[in-house]
């Protein structure tokens, strides 16, 4: 998997603003691009051919909404610190988005991605029965190339 082929392809449907935590972008103002590092190429492969396979724009963060921790999140977002354990999922490892799906419902979209498994570079994960669309390249059991889970 070629990590500047994919980017490069990433970066013409998802701005970085997009996919991390308003604390992310304000900590690098001054180098937004330094922050594409923490994600995930398998994430962004799959990503990619997930935006293209369903050929409908897809959303995470919307921070002039306040909407600021669908994707990368880091240890100052809210989800993560009211955790009192642990705290090590998809979002914090740059492995992992929330994402809405113009025009499809989150059901709608995970039956369309289960259609695209074997275009898909790397195993994903999605969460069952929620209103939004989780992605997240966490290992599957068996290697399936889909797995749907619950949280």
């Amino acid at each position: 998997m070629d990590r500047a082929k994919t980017l490069e392809g990433i970066k013409q449907y998802f701005d970085i603003e997009e996919l991390a935590c308003d604390h992310l972008l304000e900590y690098y103002k001054d180098n937004p691009e330094r922050i594409w590092d923490f994600l995930d190429t398998g994430f962004l492969a799959d990503l990619l051919v997930i935006r293209k396979g369903l050929n409908k724009p897809m959303y995470c963060n919307n921070h002039s909404a306040g909407v600021h921790q669908r994707g990368l999140r880091c240890n100052l977002c809210e989800l993560v610190k009211e955790k009192n354990r642990p705290y090590l999922s998809g979002h914090v490892l740059g492995k992992a988005g929330d994402f809405t799906v113009e025009g499809m419902t989150a059901a709608e979209a995970r039956k369309q991605i289960k259609l695209l498994a074997d275009k898909l570079p790397v195993p994903s994960r999605l969460e069952a029965d929620v209103s939004w669309l989780h992605i997240d390249v966490m290992p599957t059991p068996n290697g399936k190339k889909v797995y749907e889970f619950k949280a």
